[in-house]
C-alpha cells in the first residue's frame, strides 16, 4: 500500500526517532550488561517485538543465536540492514499469540514503537494514559501469527525470550504450554492489568520468581527477587507511579503434576 507524501513524512519521522532513542552511541553497554546474567554464549533468545533490533543485537554480541520477530513489514526492512552479526540472527517476520493465524496489526507512523495487535489495549492507554493521548494508528495490516510453542518446535527451546509486544504480552504467554528458563515482559501503567495476567499465565506453567526494571533502566528495583503474589500486589498498587518498564522472570520449578 501506497502512502501519501504527509503519511510517509510521518513514518520516516516516526523510524528516525527510533533510531535515535535506540541506536544511539552508548546505549549497547549497558544493555550487554544487564542481559549477561540471563544469555552466555551459544545460548538461544528470542526477541518478540525486535523492532529496530537494539537488543537483538545486545544478544548476538553475547555470543546467542537471535530469533528477531518483528511483523511490521517496513521495521523489518530495517531491523534486516542494522541489526548484525547476520550468521546469529534469524529474521522472523511474524506475530506471536495465543493461536496460529492471521491478526490485524495497527500502524503508528510517528510512534512505531505502539504498533499493536491488542485493540482494547490502544483503546485504554488513551483514556487511562496522559503520555499516550496523541498516539494515532493510521493503518491496519493482516499479518501472520505463529505461537511460542510453535516456534519451539521450529528453533529449540530458548534461554531467554524477551516479549514487548505493546500489550498481547499475555497473549504471547498462552500460546507456551511448557516453561522457559528465563523472560522479560512489558508493563505500562493504566493497562496493568495486562501485566497481572502475563503473572497468572506463568503461574500455569510452574513456579517463577520475578523483578522489575522502570523505563529504560538498567538495573532491578528490588535487591531480591520476589514471588509472584509479592509483584502481583505491587502491581495492583500503582506500581510505585512508574509510567512503565518490564518485569523480568526467572524459572524456579516446575509445577506439581
Amino acid at each position: 500500500m501506497s502512502l501519501f507524501p504527509a503519511e510517509q513524512l510521518k513514518r520516516t519521522l516516526g523510524l528516525a526517532r527510533s533510531l535515535i532513542i535506540y541506536r544511539r552511541p552508548g546505549r549497547q553497554k549497558p544493555l550487554r550488561n544487564l542481559y549477561r546474567q540471563f544469555v552466555k554464549s551459544g545460548d538461544l533468545v528470542f526477541d518478540l517485538g525486535a523492532h529496530v533490533g537494539d537488543r537483538t543485537v545486545a544478544f548476538a554480541a553475547l555470543g546467542s543465536t537471535v530469533v528477531a520477530v518483528e511483523p511490521n513489514p517496513y521495521l523489518m526492512r530495517w531491523l534486516r540492514r542494522l541489526a548484525t552479526p547476520k550468521e546469529r540472527i534469524v529474521f522472523l517476520a511474524e506475530a506471536v499469540g495465543s493461536r496460529p493465524g492471521t491478526a490485524e496489526l495497527a500502524l503508528s507512523y510517528r510512534t512505531p514503537t505502539v504498533s499493536s495487535l491488542a485493540a482494547d489495549w490502544r483503546q485504554t492507554l488513551q483514556t487511562r494514559a496522559p503520555g499516550f493521548r496523541n498516539i494515532r494508528w493510521e493503518q491496519t495490516i493482516t499479518v501472520p501469527v505463529t505461537t511460542l510453542d510453535e516456534m519451539i518446535g521450529r528453533y529449540g527451546v530458548p534461554d531467554f525470550c524477551k516479549i514487548d509486544v505493546e500489550g498481547f504480552e499475555a497473549e504471547v504467554l498462552a500460546g507456551l504450554t511448557s516453561p522457559i528458563p528465563a523472560l522479560s515482559f512489558e508493563f505500562v501503567s493504566g493497562t496493568l492489568d495486562q501485566a497481572i495476567l502475563c503473572l497468572e499465565e506463568l503461574q500455569r506453567l510452574g513456579e517463577y520468581e520475578f523483578n522489575a526494571i522502570s523505563g529504560e533502566r538498567r538495573s532491578f528495583l528490588w535487591p531480591d527477587w520476589q514471588r509472584s503474589d509479592r509483584v502481583r500486589r505491587w502491581l495492583a498498587d500503582g506500581p510505585a507511579g512508574i509510567a512503565s518498564g518490564d518485569i523480568y522472570a526467572r524459572f524456579i520449578s516446575a509445577k506439581p503434576a
